[in-house]
């Protein structure tokens, strides 16, 4: 990185051309002195063209660098791909967290599970407070959002005022927690906005935002009309959707059940926080077992496809406690995150071949998203009237829609890609810098950087196959018996095929010179490559390949 003088820049190390993986830095500079603040740290999962890998998170290798100058890092709100990663990266930041209590008390339990409680410094922050992280004067303004006490954030600084949105929409009638706080947003834009860095995800729906009252509504008439088992499907942070669940089954005379490690700790964190006060506490899978079926609502985690979720256990019947059959309905109250599509309809399809009735949101109003729309998005530009526009949090084509409104409602708009360093002051505010960006895998307990050799082969292994070969061979190098070849996935062992590829193999090798005999590691090289050549002709595929040369 070049020098900068004294001012204020934006990176987005993740969520710019993605849904998903939200990691924002800002960084003040005073007497060549750097301060870093990083807001939110979130995860994404894997679609269509990442299926090596399920849980994805932004790679912090450029603020791990310079963790000394992080002062701390903002949570805006406990959905996981905003504090999904934090158990996982803190290690590489090690700087104080800053959270309201509810995201404060989903993120504990995560620390605990990581054996981090201990060390990480919770900062708990009540919603719509002022407070300070190092330098950054920093505020809290509460938005409406599908979790409970969602923030944007307002960022005062020598250089100028910034808000950053967060995820948010306008509800009227949200049911857990506050309206946005407009009144808020415009006594900043009087204040005088430098730049409005704000959510893209559901800017291309024209209107304003559906209300949760309408989906409570629409879940309680559609519950009371059902019979046999019914199972709900959210998202398990959504704490105003799972009172919406409840209150529909309530309302039908059915006791409530949750199945899944992350709905439970929901409920824990709710409770903790004084949300659901007026529910009995939910039934577990012990609990549930003396209700009859139709006195009993499930609601399931799972609702993205998730392999190892309950609900893709109930649907390929290898859930140990829970079945579901024909008479029985599965509603999902989500919407399906793009990449998603394949696992959720595979599950989906399973249910249906069980005889489940699966009904979404195109059945009825079971589902409205936490975004804010297009028509919502013009409210706040007219309240908060930012002199520019940085749009985040989406697509590519969610990012330029965004850019487009704002240039319609006076603001100049900014498109940043991942790793973008914008000065926003001192001077021109555009783009001086750019810092080096990735993706890592979660990969059992092991981060994996998605460009690194262990997840490349895994995808070639994918797409192509692979095969193993193995040979001994004597002193001099010659060949003891006869080469083997296992290739699971591509050839069958007895196939005519794979017999042809074993034969012209052990006649590549015959033909290896004897100079590369007699080191082990040139002799299985040129093994290698005899064993590509035949591969290729036969196949027509490129699979990855591996000898194993056995000197007796």
């Amino acid at each position: 990185m070049t020098d900068t003088p004294d001012g204020l820049s934006f990176l987005p190390l993740g969520g710019t051309g993605e849904i998903g993986m939200n990691f924002n830095l800002y960084r003040l500079t005073k007497n060549s002195k750097e301060t870093w603040l990083a807001i939110d740290c979130g995860i994404g999962f894997s679609g269509n063209d990442t299926p090596e890998a399920e849980v994805l998170m932004p790679d912090p290798t450029f603020i791990a660098d310079r963790a000394k100058d992080l002062c701390g890092l903002v949570i805006t709100h406990a959905h996981e791909d905003h504090l999904g990663a934090v158990a996982h990266l803190w290690p590489y930041l090690r700087c104080p967290v800053y959270a309201t209590p509810f995201a404060a008390a989903v993120l504990r339990r995560k620390l605990h599970e990581a054996h981090l409680v201990n060390q990480v410094k919770i900062h708990v922050v009540m919603p719509g407070s002022r407070f300070h992280v190092g330098p950054f004067d920093l505020q809290f303004v509460s938005v409406t959002h599908s979790v409970a006490e969602a923030q944007a954030v307002a960022l005062r600084t020598p250089h100028g005022l910034i808000v950053h949105t967060g995820d948010w929409k306008l509800d009227e009638n949200p049911l857990v927690g506050p309206v946005t706080d407009l009144e808020e947003f415009r006594r900043l834009g009087d204040e005088g906005v430098l730049a409005m860095v704000g959510d893209s995800t559901n800017v291309m729906k024209e209107g304003r935002s559906e209300s949760e009252a309408d989906v409570r509504k629409g879940l309680t008439d559609l519950i009371t009309s059902l019979q046999g088992r019914v199972a709900v499907t959210c998202f398990a942070s959504n704490v105003a959707r799972v009172e919406s669940i409840a209150k529909a089954a309530m309302a039908a005379g059915r006791a409530v059940m949750i199945v899944g490690r992350s709905l439970r700790n929901l409920e824990t964190a709710a409770r903790e926080c004084g949300y659901f006060s007026d529910l009995p506490p939910f039934l577990t899978e012990q609990d549930a077992r003396d209700v009859h079926d139709d006195n009993l609502l499930m609601i399931i985690t799972g609702s993205q496809g998730e392999p190892r979720s309950a609900l893709s256990r109930i649907a390929s019947d290898t859930h140990p406690n829970i079945s579901l059959g024909e008479g029985d309905t599965v509603i999902y109250s989500s919407r399906v995150i793009p990449g998603n599509e394949q696992a959720v309809m595979a599950v989906q399809d399973n249910l249906s071949r069980r005889g489940v009735t699966v009904l979404t949101d195109k059945d009825a109003k079971v589902h409205t998203s936490g975004h804010a729309t297009g028509d919502d998005i013009r409210v706040l530009y007219g309240i908060v009237r930012p002199k520019y526009s940085i749009p985040t949090h989406g697509e590519w084509r969610h990012l330029t829609a965004h850019a487009a409104l704002a240039h319609e409602m006076g603001s100049d708009p900014i498109l940043l890609e991942d790793g973008d360093i914008l000065n926003l002051s001192p001077g021109d505010v555009k783009v001086v810098d750019t810092a080096p960006t990735g993706r890592l895998a979660l990969d059992g307990g092991r981060l994996l950087p998605m460009t690194g050799g262990v997840l490349a082969a895994r995808r070639k292994m994918l797409f192509n196959g692979m095969v193993l070969a193995s040979f001994a061979v004597d002193d001099e190098g010659y060949v003891i018996g006869e080469p083997k070849i296992s290739a699971p996935g591509l050839l069958e062992s007895e196939d005519p095929e794979s017999i042809r590829i074993q034969e012209e193999f052990a006649d590549s090798i015959d033909e290896i010179p004897d100079e590369l005999r007699k080191d082990d590691t040139a002799f299985r090289d040129a093994a290698k490559t005899a064993l590509r050549r035949a591969l290729g002709r036969k196949l027509q595929k490129r699979p990855l390949v591996d000898v194993h040369l056995l000197r007796v």
